[in-house]
């Protein structure tokens, strides 16, 4: 099942993507009887809390229906809604670095011995569509495509012969740095956690459908150009081992987001290095779970005066 948020009419849905259509869920519930007491959440972390009771219920509800993409009732084109980022305000954005052992080459550092553990935070998620703002104090703006994980249910000092009973499903993130503040900070988090540095969706698929998480095609386009091409079986720390690994030290909770890492081809591992820049259209596709498509625009500072000058930058 792919769940999407979308908005339609100034409301905020859930719905589950088919093909070039979306269900909408909430419209759906009401053509059941009442009496059942089935009541899809608009929120899309609350189906995901709730996940073990609804979950059964909305595939019972489609099954019954016998649904017919022509009808406007339930099923609506996707070119009438606008897909919003499937979660906005999980509890944690956990990230996973150099877990592509060609990636690691690239940037000249050793592979790690066990998982390397930075954060972003919710400010930097946006959806499918949106713009990534480049902040006023960076000039090497980079993309990194990566499969995330999500929480299905509270885990905490699971195994990894446990962990896939606590994971719901799959989206696709563009971890988007700034390396220069990346670099010059000596840690990741304020080059990692700028404004709209969160690309997410365009859904979250869930584990039945998105298939063997160790064996997806992954890619990353340009303007067209193929950047970074890969396969998850690539990576060097598997799933299973990340959300023990995580579940060790902290609670995770239904609706935390895990990137799993990104693979070569990043602009920074390139001759000459590319950074993104106004104009610039990014589109990151894994194979069963869909693709993420961004813009790139300048910070609206930058927009309303051209010659604005970063006083951290200016100083040095």
């Amino acid at each position: 099942m792919k769940l999407a948020a979308f908005r339609i009419d100034s409301e905020t849905r859930t719905g589950v993507l088919k093909e070039n259509h979306i269900i909408d869920l909430n419209a759906l519930e009401t053509k059941i009887d009442s009496s059942s007491g089935l009541k899809i959440p608009r929120d899309l972390k609350q189906i995901i809390e709730q996940s073990d009771s609804i979950l059964p219920s909305i595939q019972a509800l489609l099954e019954q229906n016998e649904l017919d993409l022509d009808d406007r009732d339930v099923s609506l084109p996707l070119s009438d809604v606008e897909i919003l980022a499937p979660i906005t305000q999980p509890e944690k954005i956990i990230c996973v670095g150099l877990n592509y052992l060609d990636h690691c080459i690239e940037t000249g550092l050793e592979p790690p011995a066990s998982p390397v553990i930075f954060s972003k935070y919710a400010n930097a998620i946006i959806g499918e569509g949106d713009a990534i703002e480049l902040p006023v104090n960076s000039s090497q703006v980079d993309f990194e495509a990566e499969l995330a994980i999500i929480i299905g249910k509270e885990a905490k000092c699971v195994s990894e012969e446990e962990a896939e009973d606590y994971i719901f499903g799959y989206t696709i993130m563009n971890d988007v740095s700034a390396r220069d503040l990346q670099f010059a900070d000596g840690q990741w988090s304020r080059g990692k956690s700028a404004d709209t540095f969160a690309p997410i969706g365009p859904a979250v698929v869930t584990k039945d459908e998105a298939g063997d998480p160790h064996n997806l095609n992954i890619s990353l386009r340009l303007n067209n150009e193929i950047m970074q091409d890969s396969n998850t079986k690539n990576l060097i720390f598997k799933i299973p081992y990340i959300v023990s690994f995580l579940s060790q030290s902290m609670t995770l909770k239904p609706g935390d987001l895990i990137a799993t890492g990104t693979p070569p081809g990043v602009g920074m591992g390139r001759d000459p290095q590319v950074w993104l820049k106004e104009g610039d259209q990014i589109s990151i596709t894994i194979e069963n779970i869909g693709t993420l498509n961004n813009t790139v625009e300048k910070h609206k500072l930058l927009q309303k005066k051209n010659n604005y000058e970063d006083p951290q930058l200016t100083s040095k």
